[in-house]
């Protein structure tokens, strides 16, 4: 859905009463946060999708993936997932068990399991879960803790969205796009339990509405603005090169570009190709960190040395202006 309409529709609903809610619509993060005692509480969330890759089994792992990263995004453990499943009827049913094991595999690297599920006829493939985690309220991480001062933190490149748009369409190999391919299916555990033990202010993972989107989700809700670096945005393998021709864009750049232009200062030296990768949606993307100076190197030290190539792209700043976000 696109992020003007999403947004609209969420601000119209009424704000939830029950205290045990402590977050949920009326924020922007990435799931919905259920107190259940005083130690504890349930993380949940949901998403699917049609396939973006012709291969059920990594279509399976990478849903997955990206399911799982929004509990990751809040600090979060994954324990229990539902499966979401639309599969119509004159396809081979070898295909939905390829998707399937591909998910199943994937929740038992994440310490977590199917607990039932709920599949209809339609006319397009289209998978997912419904998750359930846990995590310590007092231990929680949310988009709208950012301060000022802070450096911005990407554990996984953008482009994502170019690519496999290329990909299904045959005008990149499986082996170039391999790179991408590889990230998506990857798990954000690694990267969340560091940023926990480290101790960051802010985080969100980067998916539909792109980096620029999200990054915007995180700054509205902080009262902040920010200052990106578009030559330390780490980027996926040919996507500059695709993302050059019109045929190899989703239609997502141009809706969340729509939206956040008007938020947006850039700079005349940042490449055109790279100004349209920041609003390629993601999926399964990586996780966008706000963290304090004082624990930058730290938490960049642990991540890279736990084999995360997390890069610094920006810092966080007062708000100013009309801009959200400048990008030079």
């Amino acid at each position: 859905m696109e992020m003007a309409s999403l947004m609209q529709v969420l601000h119209q609903l009424p704000r939830p009463e029950d205290p045990n809610l402590i977050l949920g619509p009326h924020t922007s993060d990435d799931a919905g946060v259920y107190r259940i005692d005083e130690g504890r509480a349930l993380v949940v969330t949901v998403d699917f999708f049609p396939p973006i890759v012709d291969d059920p089994y990594l279509f399976g792992q990478i849903a997955t993936a990206n399911a799982l990263s929004d509990v990751y995004a809040m600090g979060g453990t994954p324990l229990v997932a539902t499966t979401v499943v639309c599969f119509p009827k004159d396809l081979p049913v070898i295909v939905l068990s390829d998707i399937l094991q591909g998910s199943c595999d994937k929740l038992k690297e994440a310490g977590a399991v199917i607990g039932g599920g709920h599949t209809i006829n339609d006319r397009e493939i289209k998978y997912g879960l419904s998750v359930t985690g846990i995590v310590e309220p007092e231990r929680m991480i949310t988009s709208s803790g950012a301060k000022s001062g802070d450096t911005l933190i990407l554990t996984k490149p953008i482009g994502a969205g170019v690519v496999t748009t290329a990909l299904k369409a045959g005008r990149i190999s499986t082996e170039d796009a391999a790179d991408t391919l590889e990230s998506m299916k990857r798990l954000n555990n690694v990267a969340s339990r560091i940023m926990v033990e480290t101790g960051v202010n802010a985080c969100t993972d980067v998916t539909g509405f792109g980096l620029l989107g999200h990054l915007y989700e995180m700054l509205s809700a902080s009262g902040l603005a920010a200052i990106i670096e578009a030559e330390s945005i780490p980027i996926f393998n040919h996507a500059t090169t695709l993302v050059r021709k019109r045929r190899n864009r989703p239609a997502a750049i141009w809706t969340n570009g729509e939206f956040l232009s008007p938020h947006v200062r850039l700079s005349e030296s940042v490449d055109s190709s790279v100004e349209l990768l920041l609003y390629d949606p993601q999926t399964s993307g990586g996780l966008l960190i706000s963290v304090g100076e004082e624990r930058k190197d730290t938490l960049l030290e642990r991540l890279r040395r736990e084999g995360v190539d997390a890069k610094p792209i920006g810092m966080v700043v007062e708000k100013e202006g009309e801009w959200t976000i400048e990008v030079r």
